[in-house]
């Protein structure tokens, strides 16, 4: 029953989620874990980054306009859902994979086979890199998503300057949480990094994702400040959000 009752609170907070977030939260989840596969080469051999960061700050910043709306049970139970939906996919990439054919990247060198199977790795995902994503994405949905509530519910005034600080915190203790996991998992064991690139990445992940919240901070704030106004999502406010005692209207 309870499990069910779940579903349907998922259901009710899609149904109130304006659907081009739901539909940018979706593929930065999917994009990121994608560009997982690809390392940022920075000629230093202690620092270590991968391509993930490019979409990551999006990913982030929905969950904390999410939480500050809707709640962190509304933004962790969103970022369940999405993860889900990403692993359907990564599935049928790795369909696609596995079908007999050749990528069109391949005409263009003379090692075509080479090429086929590098594309057909990436593409179909490998998976310890599918773990370690989910894995670090999970965890750092939880942490992000109540320290960015915790950290609102003590501030009185609200503004940009609340949805900011809360943001910029929670962005980063999450980020680095998520960057360390995935470090740790798979980086670690599978790329072949050492423990000091884990732990740089993690940090240096953590402040490139802090700076684009700092940059795109303030659409998220108008969207958020809007949804609000309009009382967006007010079904799942009044059924969900008010029971929990989080949300706007609480």
């Amino acid at each position: 029953m309870k499990f069910k009752n779940i579903i349907k609170e998922m259901l009710v907070l899609q149904r109130n989620i304006p659907g081009i977030v739901f539909a940018l939260f979706v593929m930065s989840v999917v994009s990121m874990n994608l560009l997982a596969n690809k390392s940022i080469d920075l000629h230093v051999s202690w620092l270590a980054l991968d391509c993930g960061i490019i979409f990551s700050w999006l990913t982030f910043l929905i969950m904390d306009m999410i939480a500050r709306h809707y709640g962190p049970r509304a933004a962790t139970l969103l970022s369940v859902e999405a993860l889900v939906i990403s692993v359907f996919f990564i599935l049928m990439l790795f369909a696609g994979s596995r079908i007999p054919g050749v990528w069109g990247e391949s005409y263009s060198f003379e090692n075509s086979s080479d090429i086929n199977a590098a594309l057909d790795n990436t593409f179909g995902g490998t998976w310890y890199v599918v773990l370690g994503s989910a894995i670090a994405f999970l965890v750092s949905s939880l942490v992000n998503n109540s320290l960015n509530w915790l950290i609102g519910k003590k501030i009185k005034k609200k503004g940009f300057g609340e949805f900011a600080l809360r943001s910029y915190i929670s962005t980063f203790v999450s980020q680095f949480v998520d960057n360390l996991c995935f470090a740790l998992i798979v980086s670690l064991n599978f790329f072949g990094w050492s423990l000091l690139q884990c732990l740089m990445c993690a940090v240096t992940g953590a402040v490139v994702e802090l700076l684009c919240e700092v940059i795109f901070s303030p659409i998220g704030f108008r969207v958020s400040q809007k949804w609000m106004k309009n009382n967006t999502g007010r079904e799942y406010l009044v059924t969900y959000a008010a029971k929990y005692s989080c949300g706007s209207i609480s």
